[in-house]
């Protein structure tokens, strides 16, 4: 068994302790159902504890730049050593492919590395010019104090480390809360880098719990001071909501409807390319994933042609098979709603333009044709290797109907003039657009984050820094000040 399946505990003031709820989670391996942890679950009382340590901790960690270089030096060697137990990890408990866990550990990596170079963002000064006579305006930049993270399943470890890294970079603690389906991966792989890094006591938590058990304590609990959540529109709204009644910050990354954009005069080939790689890359179960494509009705037929032979030629499978591109869905659940999703468009009557199958816990492509943008079915956020072909009459319409979702995360246009991609990228209500690539683009260093119902606030070097921290005032009258009265 890989050594980290047996890290089934949370990670609770430097220690690994069992969970007192007295629950046990059977986590599954989702292509084969095998068991591969016996998760103990914490209860809110261990969760309020978490919170108390990162609360005590806080200022120290925060005082020492140096400490904190070192700890994320040391993390980024633990990574690099062992990538492939946790590749392996991945593909066991995420239905990853072999392909996408190496992407997903190499984010982590290029998380980590960026995050060294904001260490000394905090506790820096910026003097500001000043109207009043003899008046030093000083500007200091501080940590918010203790940061509740929240992941999912689909990229477990990266998109927990994406808020943890910076967020210890700043001299902030952590409480993190990993999606039971992935609680290995999401979360306990994390603690045991920290931990075999030397993280102080109280510093990170990681509590592999349930909302049945701690309901909406990551929010309420009186020592957060920001909530970092991704995951689905509607419990980020629900976050939101908590949050926005305490006067809470929260850093929101949602979902998306995404919008893969073939213009008039379209490299045919390589925009097909792109969006297999955009649609199929971890089964669809992306937020960035290629949700829907639109194409100018010129393209439409030679397009669409091409994409469903390419798409019948992905291989599926077990995903320990590194050939493998499309595994396993993450759970039954998922499979049924989708499955759903299927048999309403069928009814509806919408084209089908490959038929794809199930086969045990994976789903094969299914390809629908000339489908109504306003259809229930092009609405929807599918997360499995589901897509809609939407045609366009013009390159105006195309932009419309990209535009036509209460969505806005990633997006992707496709065009043999660079410039107008650019002036269509931008016209493209998302977070992000790519000119002539797929939708599933990442950087440390980029403003990572989404528009309308897909988000609030951005991840990335330097925009996190923004985020994470919070900008104090400080003014030295050097001189006496004469008042009026």
């Amino acid at each position: 068994m890989n050594q980290y399946f047996l890290l089934n505990k949370s990670f609770i003031n430097g220690e690994w302790v069992e969970g007192e709820t007295g629950r046990i989670f059977n986590d599954l391996n989702p292509f084969d159902d095998t068991v591969v942890a016996k998760i103990s679950i914490a209860s809110k009382a261990q969760l309020d504890s978490a919170f108390e340590a990162a609360s005590e901790s806080q200022k120290e960690w925060a005082k020492n730049a140096e400490l904190r270089k070192s700890i994320i030096e040391n993390v980024i060697v633990y990574f690099k050593k062992h990538q492939q137990e946790i590749v392996d990890v991945l593909v066991s408990e995420t239905g990853s492919s072999v392909l996408k866990g190496n992407v997903e550990v190499n984010f982590v990596i290029a998380d980590l590395e960026e995050s060294l170079k904001i260490v000394d963002k905090v506790g820096t000064v910026k003097t500001v010019e000043s109207a009043i006579p003899d008046k030093l305006n000083h500007v200091y930049r501080l940590p918010l104090g203790v940061i509740a993270s929240i992941s999912p399943f689909n990229f477990p470890l990266y998109l927990s480390m994406r808020t943890i890294a910076p967020a210890l970079a700043l001299g902030n603690t952590v409480v993190h809360k990993a999606d039971l389906q992935t609680g290995i991966s999401g979360g306990s792989i994390i603690a045991k880098a920290l931990e075999e890094a030397g993280v102080p006591v109280g510093v990170f938590s990681s509590i592999l719990t349930d909302i049945r058990e701690i309901g909406d304590t990551m929010i309420t609990n009186p020592h957060s001071k920001l909530i970092s959540f991704t995951g689905s529109t509607g419990v980020g709204k629900h976050i939101g909501k908590v949050a926005g009644e305490l006067l809470k910050r929260t850093a929101l990354e949602l979902g998306g409807n995404n919008p893969f954009v073939v213009l008039k005069d379209a490299d045919v080939d390589q925009a097909v390319n792109a969006a297999i790689m955009g649609k199929y890359l971890h089964q669809g179960q992306i937020c960035m994933s290629i949700n829907r494509i639109i194409v100018h009705e010129d393209l439409y037929e030679a397009f669409a042609s091409k994409f469903v032979e390419r798409a019948k030629q992905i291989t599926y499978g077990n995903p320990k098979d590194p050939s493998t591109v499309i595994g396993p869905l993450i759970n039954h659940a998922q499979m049924q709603k989708v499955l759903g999703f299927i048999e309403e468009a069928k009814a509806d009557g919408v084209e089908m333009l490959l038929e794809g199958k199930r086969e045990g816990n994976v789903l094969t492509p299914f390809i629908f044709g000339n489908v109504d943008n306003a259809s229930s079915l092009a609405r929807r956020e599918f997360f499995s290797p589901v897509v809609p072909l939407i045609k366009a009459s013009t390159d105006e319409e195309a932009i419309q109907i990209a535009n036509d979702t209460e969505y806005g995360l990633s997006s992707a246009v496709f065009t043999s003039d660079l410039a107008l991609g650019e002036e269509v990228a931008v016209q493209i209500e998302a977070g992000m657009t790519h000119v002539n690539d797929q939708t599933v683009n990442c950087l440390p260093n980029i403003p990572f984050g989404g528009m309308k119902g897909s988000g609030i606030g951005r991840f990335g070097n330097p925009w996190i820094v923004d985020e994470f921290t919070q900008a104090k005032w400080v003014s030295v009258q050097v001189k006496p000040m004469k008042y009026p009265f």
